[in-house]
């Protein structure tokens, strides 16, 4: 397993000894500061083309929108409140199912609600985000985004991207003002 600060990548391909069929995103985070309200985060995937951008809002897999690129994307489940070990949220990535029109897969966390709840990623700690070859429950890559939390609502935590015939993993950390609909928009969805 392969351990990123920011801005490092890493081949998932070549970690996986040359194959890779299926990864499992799994994301976590823990409350640091809390007054009494819970905070409920939600993990998003867009699939990009080269351009950065999703090729039609179907790309933008989220709590509203379980599956894209005809199933080989899917969120499996939204979880409220983030307490429990392991991933809060996980994302299924059929890699060698997803069309060749995808250059990228931007794995990204909002705070639902934040402006309304005056929540931030610099009150979340125990934040990261780590990629599981399905195929044998081998975790490939983690990136622990705690020391990076800043005062925005929305987090683009990863990017999953193909170089070269192999699938690559690239530690974004970058926060994101706004929330989901600036967020959203950023990547091309009609928000």
């Amino acid at each position: 397993m392969v351990s990123l600060t920011k801005g490092g990548n890493v081949s998932l391909t070549k970690e996986a000894g040359g194959t890779l069929k299926k990864v499992i995103a799994g994301l976590g985070w823990d409350a640091r500061i809390t007054d009494g309200k819970s905070f409920d985060l939600d993990a998003i995937a867009f699939l990009c083309g080269a351009d950065g951008k999703v090729r039609s809002d179907a790309d933008f897999v989220f709590f509203n929108n379980m599956s894209g690129a005809d199933g080989a994307v899917n969120h499996l489940g939204d979880n409220k409140t983030g307490e429990g070990e392991g991933d809060d949220e996980q994302i299924s990535l059929q890699l060698d199912q997803i069309p060749n029109d995808i250059a990228k897969i931007v794995i990204c966390v909002i705070i639902f609600d934040a402006e309304k709840l005056n929540q931030n990623f610099g009150m979340i700690s125990n934040a990261f985000v780590r990629i599981v070859n399905d195929e044998n429950g081998e975790e490939l890559v983690n990136y622990d985004l705690s020391e990076d939390m800043s005062m925005e609502t929305a987090m683009i935590f990863a990017e999953i991207y193909r170089h070269r015939g192999d699938w690559k993993f690239k530690a974004k950390g970058e926060g994101f003002n706004g929330g989901l609909a600036p967020l959203a928009r950023h990547f091309g969805v009609d928000a």
